[in-house]
């Protein structure tokens, strides 16, 4: 497992396809009104109010590569097992680590006070947008 065996431009289309589906998922005809309302904002206040919307989006940015380039590396583990990894196997591959980190993360939105509807929006977002990068490395694996 070493950073040289990672394919970089699957590394940049997973990440890029990771970028379309949150905005997409976030956006107002997606679930971003229903979920700005969950985590208790007025719809009339606007979003990044008291946030430096560059160092959000460049920390979410490192986020995704993160993600993206730890998938690439369990791709390839898969890849070295067993042969080349197939579109259902992406996919798993996608949901399984996706659905891991939303396991993980119940607690910090329940301690928060954010509650369970906050979560299943961010969570599914988040298992939905790796399970796509899982896809997307079985074009590259």
């Amino acid at each position: 497992m070493d950073l040289g065996t990672i394919n970089w431009v699957g590394v940049l289309i997973a990440a890029l396809v990771n970028f379309i589906a949150g905005f997409i998922w976030f956006s107002p005809i997606g679930f971003y009104p229903a979920w700005w309302r969950a985590i208790g904002r007025d719809p009339s206040q606007e979003p990044g109010q008291g946030q430096k919307m560059g160092a959000v989006f460049g920390m979410v940015t490192v986020a995704v590569f993160v993600q993206a380039i730890v998938l690439a590396l369990l791709a390839g583990l898969y890849q070295s097992a067993n042969g080349d990894v197939s579109f259902g196997a992406g996919l798993a591959l996608g949901v399984v680590v996706g659905v891991i980190g939303a396991a993980a993360s119940l607690g910090h939105r329940l301690f928060s006070n954010q509650g369970i509807k906050v979560w299943i929006i961010e969570v599914a977002s988040d298992v939905l947008n790796i399970a796509l990068m899982g896809v997307v490395f079985s074009f590259f694996y």
